[in-house]
């Protein structure tokens, strides 16, 4: 379990939904997260999203995408990593239109997996983070950021939910 309570057991107490897609509900031991669905690959975990969007929900939807990394990655796999990648373009490009005026879409990783590197470990420190709203600003450089907690602060000012959460905020700065 985690050491404390998270975004998502905030979230959750708030009175907003948690949902979680793929291996989310195994991470967090179930911590937190109301609804949950099991994926088979990349492309069932975002046609699972793709269906929630339709959805009428207000909250938190956690997706956890492992091919990327199991698949992939750990196998030091360039072309399959590639090919998923271009996949996972194709239904990005589903689920954006279905986005409403206030969502928040956050594409990041929780650690690197280069499959271009030696060995089978993880690798690299930083991830990449892409944020994307309707009601938001384009094209900001958000920098290297100091924690991975910048993230859960955000999704929680967002959310207006108070939550005491170790990362900074940075919802003003794309905030139209």
């Amino acid at each position: 379990e985690p050491p404390k309570k998270t975004v998502i057991d905030y979230i959750k107490d708030a009175g907003l939904d948690t949902i979680g897609v793929g291996k989310i509900y195994d991470i967090f031991a179930g911590q937190g997260i109301e609804k949950t669905t099991r994926i088979k690959s990349n492309l069932d975990g975002m046609n699972v999203t793709i269906e929630q969007a339709k959805e009428d929900f207000h909250g938190l939807c956690f997706v956890n995408l492992v091919d990327f990394d199991m698949v992939y990655g750990h196998r030091r796999n360039i072309d399959g990593y590639a090919a998923a990648a271009t996949e996972f373009d194709g239904k990005l490009a589903e689920l954006l239109p279905l986005l409403k005026d206030d969502d928040m879409l956050i594409v990041t990783a929780d650690h690197g997996c280069d499959p271009g590197f030696s060995g089978t470990d993880h690798t690299r420190e930083y991830i990449p983070i892409v944020v994307y709203g309707k009601n938001l600003k384009a094209g900001v450089n958000l920098g290297t950021r100091s924690t991975y907690a910048d993230i859960a602060a955000t999704t929680a000012d967002y959310l207006g939910v108070k939550a005491d959460i170790a990362g900074t905020s940075f919802l003003k700065e794309i905030e139209k």
